[in-house]
């Protein structure tokens, strides 16, 4: 750990959050001259002191430990980048225009890898009624199914979650060509375009 980062950040995000040390130093039971301290980089909060630092100010704990907040590059893409989490304990999906860190279940999550679909893997897509037709053959008990399918455009996306058990069946309407998007609880992320 970085002294001097780890002060510097306090520093900025108590001036941010327009609190004194003394105020600061109060909602942590401790004296403001231990805030000062850490300011100065002659020291670092207790491990103890951590988590509230981290509440207090809104920002991660890790992100408070590295002494550094990075902010996400400005995203201006197009919807069919969108990058997805999903919690391998309780198939929660969270989505997100730029990487993020994400957590579920305790555990951190890794944006998942996006590969175009190889021909034994690809969904079956019809028109019917100005609706894309989404279905597959794929198997789906509950240990190894399709969990969603996604259909992105450059400005919006639509998606559809599947439940083991039930045949893959969604229906989207037809307005664009874009990227239709899955996930197989076994194998990942797939794309195709249509």
């Amino acid at each position: 750990m970085d002294n001097a980062k780890i002060g510097s950040l306090i520093y900025k995000l108590r001036k941010e959050n327009n609190i004194t040390q003394l105020q600061l130093a109060e909602k942590l039971n401790i004296s403001d001259k231990a805030v000062s301290k850490w300011e100065r980089g002659l020291g670092c909060p207790d491990i103890s002191l951590l988590s509230d630092l981290s509440d207090i100010f809104g920002v991660d704990l890790e992100m408070l430990l590295s002494g550094e907040l990075n902010a996400n590059p400005s995203f201006h893409g197009n919807m069919k980048n969108i990058s997805f989490y999903i919690c391998p304990v309780c198939n929660n999906l969270i989505t997100s225009m730029s990487d993020a860190a994400v957590s579920c279940c305790g555990k951190k999550l890794n944006k998942m890898t996006l590969q175009k679909a190889p021909d034994n893997e690809k969904l079956s897509v019809e028109i019917v009624e100005n609706d894309f037709l989404i279905s597959s053959e794929h198997e789906m008990s509950r240990e190894h199914y399709i969990s969603f399918v996604a259909f992105a455009t450059s400005d919006s996306i639509i998606m559809r979650r599947q439940y083991p058990e039930w045949g893959l069946q969604a229906r989207i309407p037809v307005y664009a060509h874009g990227r239709l998007i899955w996930h197989c609880t076994r194998h990942g992320l797939f794309y195709m375009d249509i």
